[in-house]
């Protein structure tokens, strides 16, 4: 165990998978909360979803997206890939002295319209002001809560030959922030995928019996989420590297800047584990919406023991993949 914290504990990757389990769950314990997006909670009356989250990008604004309609659609993606139905948010704002008003009234703004958009209600919020130079603008705690539906939810009971969907292209909120920051030396005309999925995924979780598991693969990206899904399940796992969405602009950034798609951030996708006979149905599904219209099946479970993730390259052969080590430079949140 480190010392001390470092930037690549809040990347999402194996520091912090440690950082989580050797710090707050050897304090708060029930490890299994940590492999969802939410909590289930039971209340008299039913169960209820619950999921906090923190967004601190840089920048504020970028192409396709404000760190007010990132909070909004990454707390309701939290939720809905839970299988709950996302109902209220609350908000927290730390502020550092010297914020333009104007510009926190249009991140307030995004939010309040996403939140229209996707039937969820901002019941309650906190701010905080600190001094110059004490955060980076704006911060945001989110609180989403969402309810079960009766008979509606993720099986969580695999098989073999399952098939694995992701529901678009890979690596575009990541590469839009980077370029966005100027520090690159490029211009990559990409916008980010925020956007919120619980409309699209209700309409999945209602016309099909077969869905296994539903997560969103921000930090840390694709790999980085079905390695925890493998590990967590003791299921093994292939994906086909041919058959991974990647955009040109993507796939060309990453080429001159060494990164890997597959560690990228998304703000806007979802990966679904759905029986095999349900495959071509929930394909259909996804289609059906913007946010949907590029998903594809990039591979399968291929076994129930070890807990692995492979990549079968376009040579034929395969290689173990593993979460994201390090920190991912320069940061995207």
């Amino acid at each position: 165990m480190e010392k001390f914290i470092s930037l690549a504990h809040g990347d999402g990757g194996e520091l912090s998978h440690r950082l989580i389990k050797d710090v707050f769950i050897e304090a708060f314990g029930d490890g299994k909360a940590a492999m969802f997006d939410a909590a289930s909670v039971d209340i008299p009356g039913g169960k209820i979803a619950v999921s906090t989250d923190s967004f601190v990008i840089k920048p504020i604004f970028f192409p396709g997206g404000t760190i007010g309609k990132l909070a909004v659609a990454g707390t309701i993606n939290d939720l809905a890939v839970s299988g709950a139905k996302p109902l209220y948010l609350t908000c927290g704002f730390v502020i550092e002295e010297g914020f333009p008003i104007e510009e926190l009234k249009k991140i307030v703004n995004d939010m309040a319209n996403e939140a229209k958009k996707t039937g969820v209600s901002i019941i309650a919020g906190d701010t905080k002001v600190v001094e110059r130079g004490s955060a980076d603008g704006v911060y945001i705690n989110t609180t989403g809560i969402g309810v079960y539906e009766p008979n509606i939810g993720c099986s969580l009971e695999f098989e073999e030959g399952d098939a694995i969907i992701v529901s678009g292209t890979i690596g575009d909120h990541g590469i839009a922030v980077l370029a966005a920051r100027g520090e690159l030396g490029i211009t990559v005309p990409i916008n980010s995928d925020c956007a919120s999925l619980n409309r699209m995924l209700d309409e999945v979780m209602h016309h099909s019996d077969g869905v296994r598991i539903m997560r969103d693969p921000t930090r840390g990206g694709l790999a980085t989420t079905l390695v925890e899904i493998a590990e967590d399940f003791q299921v093994t796992m292939k994906i086909i590297e041919l058959d991974l969405p990647v955009k040109d602009e993507v796939h060309g950034a990453c080429d001159l800047l060494g990164f890997e798609p597959l560690y990228l951030a998304n703000e806007g996708k979802a990966i679904l584990i759905v029986a095999a006979k349900e495959k071509d149905k929930v394909l259909d599904i996804l289609r059906e919406f913007p946010e949907g219209r590029d998903a594809v099946v990039i591979g399968s479970i291929i076994g129930k023991e070890k807990g692995q993730l492979l990549l079968e390259t376009p040579l034929g052969s395969k290689r173990l993949l593993t979460r994201l080590s390090g920190t991912m430079f320069p940061r995207i949140c």
